[in-house]
């Protein structure tokens, strides 16, 4: 995948790697694989794992919000870009191949903790099975603060790319598509929580559906298994958005539908950007989308299956509860399906190995006395 020309190799034995006022920065990592290593299709569950291990190490306190706060997260993480060997149950890394891998901070305290794990980083990122050496750290975007996006250059148009697959959730369900409502709440949602500079959102997304138009788009749609479990139908491509002439009427959304766009590719676009979804880069791209490889692609799919199934077969058809309870039935079925272990999938679901198995018995039990989807 092509850097970008913001890409700046970071050196980790400076005194100060970025301003004290900091606080937003995002991070490319690029690992090298030592031998060929198969990756489970899930394996972006083992990133965000493994990341939030070694913040514990250094600040259990930050570790502790970063993974239980209810809002949204202030951090984002990628999946691993680079050239796949894709293998029916597997995704295969190749040896002596490197690949990309972005981690972004979107509060002070984030970044200060970012800053203080650099300095006694690892020489490799320990995904289960497939041990990546840190080959160099440089700046994906750089270093600033809330007050300096606020004051981007507005420009005619603005252009997104979407390198990972990307979705909202409207009404308990996937929208897979760049409605400028949409995505332009999912950054002001982050914004609000972690600027403290705070829009009405009301204000500034009917300001939006009156204002912002699509002037060009080049978008594919695709499904991929993320998150702790079920799937998610997402888009990849680029977007140009304009603006109609009545924006002029009202400078500061104007310049707040600019600044939202300079943020986006530090926080991400729409929902699991700590899974590696939604991963956005500013400008038109589209050399850097990639396909889901059809390990993922095959795993999401038969999480739908299953989870339809087990959903008809409860005789409930509504509600998160029971959307819920499926998607985690559907997701231990379809990885037990791949040979993983329950004991690897009662850690991804965060959830105790007795539960899962309780929960692998009963969904077994299901399919044995019905019909089984196939």
């Amino acid at each position: 995948m092509p850097r970008s020309v913001q890409e700046i190799k970071l050196n980790l034995s400076a005194k100060t790697l970025w301003p004290a006022q900091t606080e937003l920065v995002s991070l490319r990592f690029d690992l090298v694989a030592d031998d060929d290593y198969d990756l489970y299709p899930q394996y972006t569950i083992g990133l965000h794992a493994w990341f939030l291990g070694q913040i514990q190490a250094i600040d259990p306190t930050l570790s502790a919000q970063l993974h239980d706060g209810e809002t949204d997260k202030a951090f984002n993480l990628s999946g691993l870009s680079g050239q796949f060997s894709t293998q029916s149950r597997s995704l295969r890394l190749q040896a002596g191949k490197s690949y990309a891998w972005y981690v972004a901070g979107l509060t002070k305290p984030v970044v200060k903790g970012l800053a203080q794990w650099l300095r006694q980083l690892p020489e490799v990122v320990a995904l289960k099975n497939a041990p990546l050496t840190i080959q160099r750290v440089s700046y994906a975007q750089p270093p600033t603060t809330y007050a300096n996006l606020a004051t981007v250059e507005p420009g005619q148009s603005l252009s997104l790319t979407f390198v990972s697959p990307t979705s909202f959730r409207r009404r308990g369900h996937h929208l897979p598509i760049p409605w400028p409502r949409n995505v332009f709440h999912s950054y002001l949602r982050r914004w609000n929580e972690f600027s403290n500079r705070p829009v009405d959102p009301d204000q500034f997304l009917d300001w939006v559906d009156d204002a912002v138009v699509f002037h060009r788009h080049e978008l594919i749609s695709e499904k991929i298994a993320a998150g702790k479990r079920g799937s998610v139908t997402g888009f990849t491509g680029a977007v140009t958005y304009g603006l109609a002439g009545k924006a002029a009427e009202d400078p500061e959304f104007r310049q707040l539908f600019y600044t939202l766009g300079h943020y986006a590719p530090y926080c991400g676009t729409g929902h699991k950007t700590t899974f590696g979804l939604g991963q956005t880069r500013l400008g038109w791209h589209l050399d850097h989308p990639q396909p889901v490889p059809m390990a993922q692609a095959l795993l999401a799919d038969r999480i739908d299956e299953l989870t339809a199934y087990f959903i008809h077969q409860k005789k409930r058809t509504g509600g998160d509860r029971a959307q819920s309870s499926a998607e985690t039935w559907a997701t231990i079925v379809a990885r037990r399906e791949l040979g993983d272990s329950l004991q690897a999938i009662a850690a991804d679901l965060d959830i105790p190995y007795e539960t899962a198995k309780t929960y692998s018995k009963l969904a077994r039990r299901v399919m044995k006395a019905n019909s089984q989807p196939g």
